[in-house]
């Protein structure tokens, strides 16, 4: 879904400013012609919900289909537009972290299709930061539920995709938050924009069919199937949570 709400946030987890310097080829960990049986890499356990998120320290992050590749597959802006539209306000670049390893390398969840996409990146290039609050959406049950490590701080109904163009289920994070100029609209007043997609609209009013959270202009439609991928939920949460949640926060949706 394309995001109209023209207003940004300053919604970045982080407490200090981005730090604008960029990291040159020499910086990228250097992969051992032998395998090294004594000092294979190892992966950072976190503790029980809680969630790693990786904010862009770099103006580019590369990304490579696996640490020991010799080039990145892809390369990402810092900070980037909305709706990538040099015309939009520009948003701080932040992934959430699926795999962190001692020898300099993690492993994000991309915004990419398909839905689920992951690549590997130089820890060096981000600020990382943990965070316990995780959101899961329920389809079947129309629900949403927002916690803060294992207490509840939101759940409620939530409306979802109607069946031509159902909400997909997956492992996502919030990417963007936007606050709307016409509260009114069908976005309510504020619109979380996350990192994937839908899988039935490779296009949607101008934009990439990216997936959303937002508010309503209907409060009689929530606990329904009635969007075009979308979750809806009430103006009074997706206001309150504002306040608390940070970019990279994830996702889950669940059957």
């Amino acid at each position: 879904m394309r995001f109209r709400p023209p207003v940004l946030l300053v919604c970045s987890f982080a407490v200090a400013t981005l730090v604008a310097g960029c990291g040159s080829d020499d910086q990228r960990p250097k992969v051992q012609s032998k395998p090294d049986k004594t000092a294979a890499p190892t992966t950072t356990t976190l503790p029980p919900f809680t969630s790693t998120i990786a904010e862009a320290s770099v103006p580019e992050v590369q990304v490579f289909d696996a640490p020991e590749a010799p080039a990145p597959s892809r390369s990402y802006q810092n900070p980037w537009h909305v709706n990538d539209d040099p015309a939009e306000p520009t948003v701080p670049l932040v992934f959430l972290v699926e795999e962190q390893r001692d020898d300099g390398w993690i492993r994000v969840l991309l915004p990419e299709r398909p839905n689920g996409t992951t690549g590997w990146a130089r820890a060096a290039d981000f600020m990382l930061t943990n965070t316990r609050y995780h959101i899961t959406v329920q389809l079947a049950a129309h629900q949403i539920t927002v916690y803060d490590g294992e207490t509840v701080i939101v759940q409620e109904p939530a409306a979802v995709g109607k069946p031509a163009t159902p909400t997909p289920p997956g492992k996502y994070y919030i990417r963007v938050l936007l606050q709307s100029t016409a509260p009114g609209s069908v976005y309510g007043p504020f619109a979380y924009g996350l990192s994937g997609h839908s899988d039935v609209l490779t296009t949607f009013n101008g934009g990439d069919g990216e997936l959303g959270i937002h508010g309503n202009n209907d409060a009689s439609v929530l606990g329904k199937s009635v969007t075009s991928g979308c979750m809806r939920i009430s103006n009074d949460s997706i206001t309150r949570l504002t306040q608390l949640l940070p970019l990279g926060t994830p996702v889950e949706i669940l059957p």
